[in-house]
Order: structure tokens, then C-alpha cells, then sequence
């Protein structure tokens, strides 16, 4: 069997290391040898959009925390007009670089839609800084709310940090989180923050592969 191809590291300011793979035609990014994403299963992150914005208004503002291979932001530019935007904050610029290059044709180059506006930083931090500003926020930066790719994520999934994201979304504004499995605690910490919450089961490929779940909150 053909072994994966390394292509590329990066180091995360968390410390995690983040390697980018390659088997033929297919993609995979670990962090510290846990798989974060691969190009064969995506069908989950390109859900995200259509559960917490299924019919954005013209002028709608996304935030996309965690480019991973582009699916989520590519999904949301679609759904949206020519005078929307969508915002994505990625904390490691290497994978900037990466979307630029080698996996821009998996999601058909969102990064060089005019609409798309990139943040190297925290997304987190563009959270506290934002008020009312979003009519969706897609985070896509960990396998759950356990944090479990970068310990400074954990804030956003606390009291106070999803206090935040309420805040930086428009009046019926909708949050979408990925997750690689089911949390029941955590919906319930969606409510308690002031969402209308829902978790929902989806295929990560279609009709097949493992089952992931997004859960969503809308702000009323």
C-alpha cells in the first residue's frame, strides 16, 4: 500500500504540531497525530452554513473560525449574494499559505473570492472585539467542544465565551460548532448562553462515514 506523502509542519502558538499529508489524490491535516480533516469526508463542515444561516439576507457578514481545507468557507460563499462577505480567522498562517496553494482546487479557491476576507489570529479574540457584527458564525477549529487541537480554544465553549459569540451575532443570527461526536452537555450549555439550540447527526461523506454533529444555536 502506497505510503501518505508528508508535504508540510507547522507549529500552532499552542505548541500543537500540524502536518499536512498526502495519498494520491486525497488530503489529510493531523494535529499532534490525531486527524483533524480530510479531503475525502467533508460533507458535515460544508452543512454548517445551511443550519445556522439557511437563508442569509443580502448584505450578510460570516465568520468562519478554522479555514481547514476551505469546505466551510467555500459553503458559505455560495449560499451567499454578491454583497455579502465572509470573514475567516485562521491561527496558523501555514495554513493560509497551504489553502493558497496546494489545497485551493479541493473547495475551488474560496480564499480568491473577492467576498473573502482572511484574519491571522485568534478567533476568539475577533469574537470579543465583535458586537452584533455577524449574521452567522461557523467554528470548525477543533473535534468538539473539548478543545482538544488548541487549550486556548476552550474559552470560547465557557459561560463567558459563548456570552461572547451571542453578542457578535446579529438579533436571529445563528452559531454553528463542529463536532466529531455527540456532547449532550453541551446543548444544554447553548440554552443556559441564551440560544434556541439544536445538535443535528450528519454523514461526514454523504451517505456514508462516521456519523459528526453540528450543534446550533440561534440568538432570538
Amino acid at each position: 500500500m502506497k505510503p501518505w506523502e508528508h508535504l508540510a509542519t507547522a507549529t500552532t502558538p499552542g505548541g500543537s504540531v500540524i502536518e499536512l499529508l498526502r495519498h494520491d489524490t486525497d488530503y489529510l491535516i493531523k494535529a499532534d497525530g490525531y486527524e483533524l480533516m480530510t479531503s475525502r469526508m467533508h460533507s458535515s463542515e460544508a452543512a454548517m452554513m445551511q443550519l445556522a444561516c439557511p437563508q442569509p439576507r443580502p448584505g450578510a457578514r460570516v465568520l468562519v473560525g478554522g479555514l481547514g481545507m476551505g469546505y466551510t468557507a467555500a459553503a458559505a460563499l455560495a449560499m451567499l449574494s454578491d454583497r455579502a462577505s465572509v470573514v475567516v480567522a485562521e491561527l496558523v498562517p501555514e495554513v493560509v499559505e497551504w489553502n493558497r496553494d496546494v489545497l485551493g482546487p479541493l473547495a475551488e479557491h474560496p480564499l480568491d473570492d473577492p467576498r473573502t476576507e482572511v484574519v491571522l489570529g485568534d478567533v476568539g479574540k475577533l469574537v470579543r472585539a465583535s458586537n452584533g457584527q455577524f449574521d452567522a458564525i461557523l467554528l470548525d477549529i477543533d473535534n468538539g467542544p473539548t478543545a482538544m487541537s488548541e487549550r486556548g480554544n476552550s474559552w470560547l465553549y465557557t459561560a463567558p465565551g459563548l456570552a461572547a459569540l451571542r453578542r457578535a451575532l446579529r438579533p436571529g443570527g445563528g452559531l454553528a460548532i463542529w463536532s466529531i461526536g455527540d456532547e449532550p452537555s453541551f446543548e444544554r450549555r447553548l440554552q443556559s448562553a441564551g440560544f434556541t439550540a439544536t445538535q443535528h447527526r450528519l454523514r461526514a461523506h454523504g451517505t456514508r462515514g462516521p456519523w459528526h454533529v453540528i450543534f446550533v444555536g440561534h440568538k432570538p
